[in-house]
């Protein structure tokens, strides 16, 4: 073997060892955490985005961690808004949005507030989109209520200082919901504002939306939610496609899903507390969206 052949090899070894040569260049990932927890809770996705994407850039956000995840949305999707237009700043080129959880909802909230977002692929990972109306999830943070009674709390103006009360959607008392909710039913288009028009244009920018769920949950309520599904007035859930939301439009759903740029996935057997901590879930249903 003569010089330039034990050189060219050497270099290719330490090419493979260091993946210093590596050609892809994936696009920088912004992370939303979960309500009560925080940044390290999404350390897993970090660690396989780098692993298996490596130079990949990842924004994994401490804002909004433990108890301030109960501030209010639209106070949230304010200041995260901040963080992640500042990335897009930096990174002209685009990036993707993943959250988790309260996080996922914030994360949409946040795209459709910010015409001047960059962001490419947004994943919703077992997120509260069409809202949330459920026990098992309220148990987690107001002991003492049930869903059947916390439209008394949540449809109040003193509610309203909540996240959870900001995305609380009681089907069976919508006059109260559309008179006291001030973040759902405004992100959704449920009701029109000067803003509408710029809610669903902003969300047509991405090249796609993702949204994941499955039927063992047991958090979101109906788990159908992650997918813009919710109940009716008879506690029958309505499928996305048959809901107003999308038969009409109203954030430009139907066009992302006509334009092959919706993905619904459904994952059966995942826990709600599960999602960001599953590497079959990491690796084969999120990293094929973030290249």
């Amino acid at each position: 073997m003569n010089k330039e052949m034990r050189v060219l090899l050497l270099f290719f070894a330490f090419c493979s060892a260091t993946n210093a040569c590596y050609s892809k260049k994936y696009k920088p990932v912004f992370l939303i955490h979960g309500i009560m927890t925080g940044s390290e809770s999404m350390l897993l996705i970090e660690e396989e985005i780098i692993r298996h994407h490596p130079g990949t850039i990842v924004y994994n956000t401490g804002r909004f961690s433990g108890w301030y995840s109960l501030e209010n949305a639209w106070y949230q999707v304010q200041r995260l808004g901040e963080d992640v237009m500042k990335v897009c700043k930096d990174h002209p080129e685009g990036i993707h949005l993943l959250g988790y959880s309260q996080g996922g909802l914030l994360s949409r909230a946040i795209l459709q507030s910010h015409p001047e977002h960059c962001v490419k692929n947004f994943i919703s990972l077992s997120s509260p989109q069409a809202g949330q109306f459920g026990d098992s999830f309220l148990h987690l943070i107001f002991p003492s209520l049930v869903a059947k009674t916390a439209f008394e709390l949540f449809y109040s103006r003193v509610g309203q200082h909540t996240s959870v009360g900001n995305y609380w959607n009681d089907p069976h008392h919508r006059e109260l919901y559309f008179k006291y909710s001030i973040f759902l039913p405004y992100v959704n288009n449920e009701i029109q504002s000067t803003n509408s028009s710029i809610f669903r244009d902003n969300l047509l920018k991405l090249d796609k939306m993702i949204l994941i769920g499955g039927p063992n949950d047991s958090v979101i309520t109906p788990w159908e939610s992650s997918h813009f599904g919710f109940y009716d007035e008879d506690d029958k859930v309505v499928p996305m496609h048959e809901r107003d939301i999308y038969t009409m439009d109203k954030i430009g759903l139907r066009t992302l899903d006509e334009k092959k740029k919706l993905k619904i996935i459904t994952v059966p057997h995942v826990h709600h507390y599960a999602w960001h901590l599953n590497i079959s879930v990491i690796d084969n249903v999120i990293l094929p969206y973030l290249d």
